[in-house]
């Protein structure tokens, strides 16, 4: 049972416990005291605080019965709340409480943020990745020691639950978040957290893996933007180690190597960038954020590889760059 259920079911007892003492004593005294005074002498009676009696049970024999039987009882109702609080304690459910509805408050104050469903051998690599690039993710993941291994890798938002359970995905809010990264062992629950995402937030971008190459168009129908086999991708990095293993060997350093976080990225500009109709050499990318401009992707969604420093920047572009990563954040938001 949870500590919520428990909690809830300890108080209820011990209010019907009050409210029958109480009523037992207003009716033996024939109505007679204030309820009030009922309810003090049930209190002073199950605590076993040693006051005087309001009420005059001694030499009342049908009352001091009913004092005994209501001690008797209500003792047992009373040491059992203490017992399922102290345990609650022991065990850390009420701190575990208090730490989720902590963690609910800091993620409803997120926006723009990616979520993560399910944290296995790939979600574990994109959660890394997306982390080591300064992103705020929300991880949804089932499993409370997986997560807390997870913890080790920096500030990290989660929601502990199963990601086909709509409250959960509401929890992380979806309806805030620039996209979702399902990453979960089984198709058909890929399939239907991809579904929700999408009516949920229809903006939202979805990336959605699959173990089964049939299922591929069934996702696209249901709303991901891209679809990534983790089995594709690594039969052409094994082609790749094999025919161009130097440029492996390259994107491994970038992407491993603890010297330094050097990342390839994208920059989109906008109308309000104070970029907006510049040249790429007028825009300080290169001088004042030590970025390299690989590609540019216009606005007819052609990409221009190594692009000349004369291009004119315009609103709907986007930068396809290589640098550090805190360098990279600091041009997203100026650009």
């Amino acid at each position: 049972m949870q500590i919520k259920k428990r909690l809830y079911i300890v108080l209820i007892a011990l209010l019907l416990v009050v409210l029958a003492g109480s009523t037992g004593y207003y009716l033996i005294f024939g109505g007679k005291p204030k309820f009030m005074d009922c309810v003090y002498m049930t209190v002073i009676s199950l605590t076993s605080v040693g006051y005087g009696e309001v009420l005059e049970v001694s030499g009342n024999i049908p009352a001091q019965i009913y004092t005994m039987i209501l001690i008797i009882f209500g003792m047992g109702v009373l040491l059992y709340a203490i017992s399922t609080l102290t345990a609650a304690i022991v065990e850390g459910e009420l701190s575990g409480i208090l730490r989720k509805k902590k963690m609910e408050k800091r993620i409803a104050k997120l926006s723009g943020h990616y979520i993560v469903c399910g944290i296995g051998h790939t979600g574990r690599h994109v959660l890394t990745e997306l982390m080591r690039n300064r992103e705020s993710v929300v991880l949804i993941e089932q499993d409370q020691e997986t997560i807390e291994k997870c913890l080790s890798l920096g500030e990290l938002f989660f929601v502990n639950g199963d990601a086909t359970d709509d409250a959960n995905l509401i929890a992380a809010g979806i309806e805030r978040a620039a996209g979702i990264i399902i990453c979960l062992p089984s198709d058909k629950d890929t399939l239907y957290v991809t579904m929700t995402a999408r009516m949920i937030n229809p903006t939202i971008r979805i990336i959605s893996s699959m173990t089964e190459q049939a299922i591929e168009p069934k996702l696209v129908k249901a709303g991901a933007d891209k679809v990534v086999s983790p089995n594709f991708i690594g039969g052409l990095r094994m082609a790749s180690e094999m025919i161009r293993p130097t440029v492996v060997d390259f994107l491994d350093h970038m992407l491993r190597s603890r010297q330094g976080n050097i990342r390839i990225h994208e920059i989109k500009i906008s109308k309000k960038s104070p970029v907006h109709e510049k040249k790429i050499s007028e825009s300080g990318i290169r001088d004042k954020y030590d970025l390299l401009v690989l590609a540019v992707k216009g606005i007819s969604k052609e990409i221009e590889f190594n692009p000349s420093p004369h291009n004119i920047l315009e609103a709907g572009m986007t930068l396809i760059v290589m640098g550090d990563v805190d360098n990279i954040a600091k041009a997203r938001a100026a650009f």
